[in-house]
């Protein structure tokens, strides 16, 4: 049978990690929840350095779910199904993209929109599914993106007793932070000839770390920042 999880296990669930480590380190294309650590995936360190790369993150997040309570558990499957193909089919022509994942985010389509599962609701005769929305940050701003989701989840009709909420404050994700190594360490690099000037010609400065793998986390509204857990030493020159 089915495990009925309540709301509240539900929440808890969703911050669990679910990627493998084959999954973890393969980072160069996936998209990533940015509050989803890579330090949670692959028991990294967490210290992090003064110097990374900030950027823009690619989306704004948003967690929502389709919930009924017809009291007829066929119906009320079918009929919240039945509301996320609708959002499914809609999503595109409202500039958003539908997905799903905690950690490794991936596109929601009506092919696999089956294999989401249904949990227990607030109630025994009430259940839900879970899933992402998202709105590209390129080109605006986190206001204008959160309009967008609030104006897709109020858009899509209703099925039946089936009805769409948002849950919780949105986050957001970045597509291939891998990708971004290269230019994390000229940052390193650039503030290392810094310091180096800095503390005059009597010093060295020695990086350490410089192999470990990117990291991120949120740095503003819009923002993520990109770092190498790295070391700065300053050390006499011989």
């Amino acid at each position: 049978m089915m495990m009925r999880l309540t709301a509240c296990m539900l929440m808890a669930s969703l911050l669990l990690v679910s990627a493998t480590p084959a999954m973890a380190q393969d980072l160069e294309r996936q998209e990533i929840i940015v509050t989803g650590s890579r330090i949670d995936q692959d028991d990294y360190s967490d210290y992090q350095p003064a110097v990374g790369l900030r950027r823009q993150a690619d989306f704004l997040v948003q967690q929502v779910v389709i919930r009924g309570d017809t009291r007829d558990s066929e119906e009320r499957e079918r009929e919240i199904r039945a509301m996320l193909l609708r959002a499914i089919e809609r999503a595109g022509s409202a500039g958003v993209e539908l997905a799903q994942g905690t950690y490794i985010v991936t596109r929601l389509t009506p092919q696999n929109a089956a294999e989401l599962e249904l949990v227990g609701d607030r109630r025994p005769d009430s259940e839900l599914v879970s899933f992402l929305i998202k709105a590209p940050l390129a080109g605006t701003n986190v206001q204008e993106a959160q309009r967008r989701i609030a104006a897709f989840v109020e858009g899509v009709p209703e099925v039946g007793r089936a009805q769409m909420d948002t849950v919780g404050d949105p986050t957001l994700s970045i597509v291939g932070p891998d990708s971004y190594r290269d230019a994390i360490i000229a940052e390193v690099a650039a503030d290392s000839r810094r310091q180096a000037a800095l503390v005059g010609a009597d010093y060295a400065i020695e990086l350490a770390g410089l192999n470990m793998p990117v990291q991120w986390t949120r740095a503003g509204p819009g923002e993520v920042l990109l770092f190498i857990p790295y070391e700065l030493r300053v050390v006499p020159r011989p």
